[in-house]
């Protein structure tokens, strides 16, 4: 029997957040596990590395060697948007680490798994001047995870629009985690693409939830109680600059001038990955 070994890296979204398990998370990445091998021909090794509040420079300085000692035949890098939520974001940093990582895996023969994702701000239903900063950079690392995930040749799912992102039924109570049903929805697709590129040969998760969608006085009691220490960790980190960004937002619209933040962005996106591409021929060239 041949062992095929899963190792997934990430943030809440791959730890489970959402997907609650007995006393802990399950999610996508380990429903997914379920479906990758055809059972008794070949045994599914799983491991998950990914921790709540992981940022990008977590997954590569704690997360990416361990993973890198198991030996795995499939990696799933899935991060970058707790990058977004931090005062420290820097589009530059994101890519390089980034690209760090997904040299570091396909480098060993691991098949590489990645994801854009839909920006919190949105999800959070935050008022425009406050999430247009927060999707502007969700899109920078987007792109960026597009880019690379090309460059190595990663089995990569487009998850950052959809019907599933406006569907209550698939969220959990935090409004920013898929509940239950949106885990199986990622599961189930990220299955398929993996079978169609001869990655996964056991039978596709279901899409049915176990258990009901939370309730809105489920989402309200997640906001009085453990919502409401989320916001005020956010507030004391990400806040003072976030709203320095919506005062720079209102000040560009009154002027017709919203467009220059755009390209001021994308510019960051294309120096990021020109620079990396520079430092690849230099060490070609050595």
């Amino acid at each position: 029997m041949r062992t095929l070994r899963f190792v997934a890296l990430g943030d809440s979204l791959t730890e489970g957040v959402g997907d609650p398990v007995g006393d802990g998370w399950r999610g996508w990445a380990a429903l997914l596990a379920d479906g990758l091998a055809e059972q008794p021909q070949e045994a599914v090794e799983f491991t998950k590395l990914a921790v709540s509040g992981a940022q990008t420079r977590d997954v590569l300085e704690r997360q990416l060697p361990a993973a890198l000692e198991l030996r795995p035949d499939l990696a799933s890098v899935v991060v970058g948007v707790n990058d977004t939520l931090r005062c420290t974001f820097d589009i530059q940093a994101v890519a390089e680490r980034l690209d760090t990582v997904y040299a570091a895996v396909t480098g060993q023969g691991a098949a590489l798994l990645t994801a854009c994702l839909p920006d919190p701000g949105a999800m959070l239903g935050l008022p425009g001047a406050l999430a247009r900063p927060l999707a502007r950079r969700q899109r920078a690392v987007n792109a960026v995870v597009h880019a690379l995930s090309d460059r190595y040749g990663a089995v990569h799912l487009h998850a950052a629009e959809g019907a599933w992102l406006t569907d209550r039924a698939l969220w959990s109570a935090d409004r920013l985690h898929p509940g239950e049903g949106g885990h199986r929805q990622l599961a189930v697709r990220f299955h398929a693409r993996l079978a169609e590129a001869g990655l996964a040969t056991g039978k596709a998760p279901s899409p049915e939830p176990e258990f009901p969608a939370p309730t809105k006085s489920a989402s309200l009691r997640w906001l009085a109680t453990a919502g409401t220490g989320w916001v005020a960790r956010r507030c004391t980190d990400l806040l003072p600059q976030l709203l320095t960004l919506a005062a720079d937002e209102i000040r560009h619209r009154a002027r017709g001038t919203s467009a220059r933040l755009d390209l001021r962005a994308s510019a960051a996106v294309s120096a990021a990955l020109a620079a990396l591409s520079v430092g690849e021929q230099r060490a070609d060239a050595a």
